[in-house]
C-alpha cells in the first residue's frame, strides 16, 4: 500500500459528500426535497445534515472518502488521491459555507365557501358524486377562490397537505412549493398488496367511477397519481423512479403488484417501458391502459355517452 501522509488523510476526511458532489460532480447531484439530496446513479442514496445513507444497501457514512470507498468501490489510497487531487486543482467551497437555497414554502390556494363550480366541472367529466364527496370530506379535494379550480391535495403520512394540483376548464397547474413525493392518492380501505398508478388525479377518479359503475369496491386497492405526465429520459435506466411512486413504495413495503394505467399515447407508452426498467424485478408490473380513448377519463366519458373535456396545460399557475 503506497504511503500517504496522515495529515493528507485527515484533510481528505474533512470533505463531506455534499460538498464533494457540488464542487466536482454537480451532474450527479439531485435535490430530493428541501435540504435532502440523492445521486442520479443511486436515487435511494440520500444526503442530509452532513451524512449520507444508501438505503437499499443499508450502508452510510459522513465523508466523501466513505462514499468513494463504499459506493464507488475505490481503494483507500485511490480515493484519498482523487479527493486531494481535485481539491488541489479546484479548491472546494464547502456546503456549510454556501448560501442555502430555501425551497419555496408550500401554500394551499384559498378555499371557496362552496363547491358548486368544482362539482359541476368534475361531474360533467363523468366523475361519481359519492366519490367526490369522499374526497371532499377527507380533505383531498376542494374548490379554490377566486378562480374556482378543483384542488387535488396530496398528504404526507401524518395527513398533512404537502402537494396540490389545480384543475379547471382550460387550466392545469400546481400550488406553490408542492412536493411531488406526496401527490394525490386514495389508499385502500383494507390491507392490499396492489397499487394502481395514474398520470393525473382525474384519471384516478375516472377509474374509481368505472369500478363503482360495474359494482366493484372502488377502494379495494391503492390508487396513486403521478401529478402529471411522467417524462423519462431516452435511456430508461438513467431515469429516476417517479417521486410519488418512490415515496409510496418506501412507505408500503408490502406492495407486490403495480398496475400502470397510463395514457394511450407515445409518452404514456414510454413511461410504461421506463417504469418496468427502473423498478426491481420483485414487483409484478402490469400495463393496463384504457380500452379506448386517450386516457381513463376519455374512456369513462365514452362509456357514459358524455362529451370529452380535455384540459390543455398552461405555463402559469393560479
Amino acid at each position: 500500500m503506497p504511503y500517504i501522509d496522515p495529515e493528507v488523510i485527515l484533510e481528505a476526511k474533512k470533505m463531506d459528500l455534499l460538498s464533494y458532489l457540488q464542487n466536482y460532480e454537480p451532474q450527479e447531484l439531485v435535490r430530493f426535497s428541501g435540504n435532502v439530496y440523492c445521486t442520479r446513479t443511486h436515487d435511494s442514496l440520500k444526503i442530509s445534515n452532513g451524512k449520507w445513507c444508501w438505503h437499499s444497501r443499508g450502508i452510510g457514512g459522513r465523508s466523501a472518502l466513505d462514499y468513494l470507498i463504499k459506493v464507488r468501490g475505490m481503494k483507500f489510497t485511490d480515493a484519498v488521491e482523487q479527493i486531494m487531487g481535485r481539491a488541489a486543482i479546484q479548491p472546494p467551497v464547502f456546503a456549510s459555507q454556501t448560501e442555502k437555497l430555501k425551497p419555496k414554502p408550500f401554500s394551499l390556494p384559498a378555499a371557496s365557501r362552496c363547491t358548486t363550480n368544482m362539482v359541476n366541472y368534475l361531474t360533467k367529466r363523468g366523475i361519481d358524486i359519492d366519490i367526490l364527496c369522499f374526497c371532499i370530506s377527507t380533505g383531498r379535494l376542494y374548490e379554490s377562490y377566486p378562480y374556482h379550480n378543483a384542488v387535488f391535495v396530496g398528504m404526507d403520512e401524518q395527513g398533512m397537505p404537502q402537494y396540490a394540483a389545480l384543475r379547471g376548464t382550460g387550466y392545469m397547474g400546481e400550488a406553490a412549493g408542492s412536493d411531488k413525493h406526496y401527490s394525490f392518492g386514495i389508499p385502500a380501505k383494507q390491507a392490499s398488496d396492489t397499487l394502481h398508478l395514474f398520470e393525473s388525479p382525474i384519471d384516478l377518479l375516472s377509474y374509481s367511477t368505472l369500478l363503482k359503475l360495474h359494482g366493484h369496491e372502488w377502494r379495494r386497492e391503492h390508487l396513486l397519481s403521478l401529478s402529471g405526465v411522467y417524462q423519462p429520459r431516452e435511456n430508461a435506466r438513467e431515469t429516476a423512479t417517479p417521486a410519488a411512486l418512490e415515496r409510496f413504495l418506501e412507505n408500503n413495503p408490502n406492495i407486490r403488484k403495480i398496475v400502470l394505467r397510463f395514457d394511450n399515447d407515445k409518452t404514456g407508452r414510454l413511461a410504461v417501458q421506463t417504469i418496468r426498467a427502473v423498478l426491481p424485478d420483485s414487483y409484478e408490473i402490469i400495463d393496463n391502459p384504457p380500452p379506448s380513448g386517450k386516457d381513463y377519463n376519455d374512456y369513462l366519458c365514452n362509456s357514459l355517452g358524455l362529451a370529452q373535456t380535455q384540459t390543455k396545460e398552461r405555463s402559469h399557475a393560479r
